[in-house]
């Protein structure tokens, strides 16, 4: 067990990282704390340093630009961890919002906890909560699922890990694979409600309310643009129960023999799951099935 003391150093000689979110689109949003911030680091760790320069010119932020991002990361972490380990304070920013949320900022932060570095993480900006609090969908419950794998196969087993789920659901999606997402979406988890959010903070803000179909429907007329927040419904609890006896209409062989089939669990496994299934010991379950053999 670790704890952090954030502002306490302790004697300890080490740096610090602070983690900054900057406007996902409104420069109005970056906050006062975080300018102060980025204006009192040894350097700033920028997932791309021409956006950055942009937001630090703005607020005529003078602190050195450093590149780290998902293809550099491997060799420039450790040049990182090993500055703060000799004292300096950095910061890491990603293009908008928060850092570490969909983007390898998330590893810089892992190394430093590992290396019992300080993470302050300052709050601000991002786009799934504004999203989620403007869908009109329940926010209380709610599901992180980011950005779907992109190729169809795994992105349709991950949605059908999430039909069961009593939790809205927050994706993030890219214009050129919005209409395939949404498809897959609607084909997996069935006409739920649901929130398309559009360049958030931006002129063009827009907030697309209905069902999957409708949306599905809107995203194949519409010219796709932006960046894109889709809210969906949690499943209901009917949805959940039915979802959870599923095997209802099979023996308890059959069930067993769903699992090492379909699952492709070992007997032993297969026994175990059944009975936690059907709420029944495990040695009924071994017998009722080996009686058939």
């Amino acid at each position: 067990m670790k704890i952090q003391k954030s502002y306490k150093k302790d004697g300890s000689e080490a740096g610090a990282l602070y983690v900054v979110p900057t406007p996902i689109g409104n420069l109005e949003d970056m906050t006062y704390r975080a300018v102060s911030t980025l204006n009192e680091v040894a350097g700033i760790a920028a997932e791309d340093t021409r956006n950055t320069k942009k937001l630090v010119n703005h607020f005529n932020i003078q602190t050195p630009l450093i590149s780290y991002h998902e293809h550099n990361k491997q060799t420039r972490g450790p040049q990182l961890i090993e500055r703060m380990r000799n004292g300096e304070e950095l910061a890491v920013v990603s293009d908008a919002g928060m850092p570490g949320i969909s983007d390898p900022g998330s590893d810089l932060v892992k190394e430093c906890v590992e290396e019992d570095i300080p993470v302050i993480v300052l709050p601000g900006a991002n786009a799934a909560l504004p999203a989620l609090a403007g869908s009109g969908i329940s926010t209380e419950k709610f599901y992180f699922c980011g950005f779907l794998p992109r190729k169809k196969k795994d992105r349709l087993a991950e949605l059908e890990k999430l039909q069961s789920l009593q939790a809205t659901l927050i994706f993030y999606e890219s214009p050129h694979r919005l209409k395939e997402m949404l498809s897959h979406t609607y084909e997996q988890l069935g006409n739920r409600k649901a929130t398309i959010a559009r360049e958030l903070s931006k002129r063009y803000e827009e907030f697309v309310r209905g069902n999957l179909e409708e949306l599905l429907e809107w995203s194949e007329k519409e010219e796709i643009r932006g960046e894109f927040c889709i809210i969906v419904e949690g499943a209901s609890f009917e949805e959940e129960e039915e979802d959870s006896f599923w095997w209802t209409h099979l023996s308890v062989i059959d069930h067993v023999e769903h699992y090492m089939e379909k699952e492709q669990m070992k007997s032993k496994q297969a026994i175990k799951q059944t009975s936690l299934d059907r709420k029944l010991s495990k040695r009924e379950v071994y017998q009722a099935y080996h009686v058939h053999e």
